[in-house]
């Protein structure tokens, strides 16, 4: 299924469900505190993708996943864990359209670790983009 479809067309869907992720969060932590508010994303989206691999069958047994495989996506999981307590802490306290964009300085981050850890490059004119977008955030944050 994902084969057909280009990454441009994902990670654009990506973005407009962060964005829809963003201004749901922020409505639905008004009564209560962030961290309720993070547990309940998360047993709904182990609910969903419980579903979506029983569906799919694409179901694996445990064992038969490398552990290095294992290392990193639990390393991935806690920085995930992380980085939601953060965020919705900080939609708690801030507004939705200041707190996002600070919040996608890690589009920054992946960049300069991408090429301190993995090695990647990017173009100047990439490079250029990821100072823009820093700007951006920036300015969108202290407006």
């Amino acid at each position: 299924m994902n084969g057909t479809v280009p990454w441009q067309v994902w990670a654009l869907l990506s973005a407009a469900f962060a964005a829809m992720t963003a201004i749901f969060a922020k409505i639905g932590i008004e009564a209560i505190g962030s961290d309720l508010a993070t547990f309940i994303r998360t047993l709904v989206i182990v609910l969903v993708l419980g579903c979506l691999l029983a569906l799919s069958g694409q179901w694996q047994a445990p064992g038969t996943i490398p552990v290095r495989t294992w290392l990193f996506l639990v390393l991935s999981g806690l920085a995930t864990g992380a980085s939601w307590l953060c965020y919705f802490r900080a939609l708690k306290v801030g507004q939705a359209a200041q707190v996002a964009p600070v919040d996608k300085l890690s589009v920054v981050l992946v960049a300069v670790f991408g090429a301190l850890l993995l090695g990647e490059r990017l173009s100047l004119t990439g490079w250029i983009g990821v100072v823009l977008i820093a700007t951006g955030a920036v300015l969108v944050a202290f407006a």
